[in-house]
Order: C-alpha cells, then structure tokens, then sequence
C-alpha cells in the first residue's frame, strides 16, 4: 500500500488536519499549527503513541503565547529557542517560533511538504514527510536556511509527548546524564552521572503516578536513538537522528507533577543547556551565517516487535 491523503475536511477543534496513511500506520497533522502531530497509532495494533492533554483544545495560539498553559501533547518541535530570551537582537518567545507558525502544506513526489518562514528571525523551514511503504515508519526530511543578512544562533529540539505507564522504559545511548533544573526533578544533584543511574535508581524507568517529574540533558551519545518501549508487549516509538545535528537528547517527564500530566516527552536538541545564548558560549547550540542552511534527516519508527 502506497502512502494515501486524506481531504483536508478532517478537522479536530476546528483546526483543519492532514492524514497520512500506509498500510502500517495512520499519521494525523496539523499544517496550521507548526506541522504538530496530533495522532500517530499503528493499525495493526491500533496503538495510539502520542499523549494529548484533554483539558486544553487545539487551537491556533497567538505569536508569543505562553506555551506551558497551552500545552496540548503530540509531536512538536522547539525553533529557534526554548525559554524567552534575547538572541542576536531579537526577542524570541516562549518555546520559540515555530509552535505558532502556519506552514504552507502541498504535496509533492508522494509526500507532504511542510514550509514557512519563521516571521522574528527569518529562518526559513521546511519539512518533507513521508511513510516508509514496508514498515512503520516516518521519514522526515528537513532544510533550515538563513536567508537573513545576520548570523543566527538557535535551537532546534524535536518535542514527542508519548503515552506512558509505570514500568516502561526510556532508552538512548548516552554516556552522561545531567538534572536540567531541581525544580523538576525527582533527585537532589545537579552532577553529571553515567546515564541512566542516578542516586541508586534507574532513571529511565517510568514510576507510578506521583507529584513528580523528571527533566535531564542526555550526552556523550554513541548513536543518534532515542526510544519508548513496554516491555513484555514489544511496543516501540524509536526516533533516529545524526548526532552531527542532533548531538544531545533532553527527556522532560510529568508523572503528576506537571500540571497533573503523565506523560514522557523525548527531545534529541541540536543544544544544550537550555539558554540559547549560555549554549553559544559553550560552542553547544547551531549557528547559521547569511545564506547558510542544514539539511538533515530523522526516521520515527512507531511499531510492535514480534519479539517483545
């Protein structure tokens, strides 16, 4: 089975969407809002692996919203920064750009193509998605240019916010792990510890419900994965990136504590801490001169192993 589109009738919250669909998955987007992925579910399955908070509607925000009252789940991603700052002149809001921006959408070769540029700092985006025709994949093709006269420092941060319960475990191949903030976080040091124990525990194991969260800043990655799985049912969410791009993952988890939300959000980021501009003077956020542009690619695979 071909990869199929679905009318642009489709709506949820009166914002219009675009289903993709192959014989392994159903994949629902939402052009207006930042391309965000509202439904990812396996059809074999019929798995639903985003978490999508029921208390808020999908609405399109106004530039410069705050992002955590609004947080609605599914796959975003953060561009150009992550908290409010000022970066090379310019005032970029909360959670970034990108979240607010309407993409143009069209299809082409097969796939859709996702594009617009970013109205504080110009950077020009774009996205190809596809579904791969023999497995439960999607393959993301992305160009971020500055087609600006200035040099732009960023951050870029993919956002997946999956449905979790206790027992299941967050997997990626970092050497280091490093509490991003106290005030999220279940543990009591800011040490860099040897991913993934910490304090006597294993910190990628999801806990039961509690007024808790986690938030650390992975490093040191031996390969660009990084992976939700539920052990003894072989469901699996797997993104894959290049770390030249992506050479850090961050994973944010509510277990309650965060307005009451349980759910685990993997982030592979192009920087790391979280201030744009502490990153650029540690030489660890993406920078682009006048007329520069990276390309890169990301697969998400979101299946059920045969051999849970």
């Amino acid at each position: 089975m071909l990869m199929t589109f679905q009318p642009s009738t489709l709506e949820l919250g009166g914002i219009r969407l675009t289903r993709i669909e192959s014989e392994h998955l159903r994949v629902d987007i939402a052009p207006a809002i930042g391309g965000r992925v509202v439904s990812l579910i396996e059809k074999r399955t019929g798995h639903e692996f985003l978490w999508r908070n029921s208390r808020v509607a999908l609405q399109a925000m106004p530039p410069g919203s705050a992002y955590d009252p609004n947080f609605f789940g599914g796959i975003d991603e953060l561009l150009p920064n992550d908290i409010p700052e000022c970066i090379d002149g310019v005032e970029c809001p909360d959670h970034g750009e990108l979240w607010t921006t309407a993409l143009d959408c069209t299809k082409e070769d097969g796939a859709l193509l996702l594009r617009s540029t970013l109205p504080l700092t110009g950077l020009r985006y774009e996205k190809r998605v596809a579904l791969a025709a023999d497995s439960p994949c999607i393959e993301l093709h992305y160009r971020i240019a500055n087609p600006t006269g200035q040099t732009r420092h960023f951050m870029w941060k993919l956002h997946a916010a999956l449905a979790i319960e206790p027992g299941d475990v967050i997997e990626c191949p970092a050497r280091h792990g490093q509490v991003a903030d106290l005030a999220w976080s279940r543990f009591s040091t800011l040490e860099r510890f040897a991913w993934p124990q910490i304090q006597g525990q294993a910190a990628n194991v999801i806990p039961k419900p509690g007024d808790q969260c986690d938030f650390f800043y992975l490093s040191g990655l031996e390969a660009g994965r990084m992976a939700w799985r539920r052990p003894g049912t072989g469901l699996e969410f797997r993104c894959e990136f290049d770390t030249k791009v992506f050479p850090y993952a961050w994973l944010f988890a509510s277990y309650g504590g965060f307005d009451g939300h349980f759910t685990a959000i993997l982030e592979p980021c192009t920087s790391m801490p979280i201030s744009v501009n502490q990153a650029d003077g540690l030489g660890q956020c993406t920078v682009l001169a006048p007329g520069q542009s990276l390309e890169t690619r990301v697969a998400i695979h979101a299946c059920r192993n045969s051999n849970p």
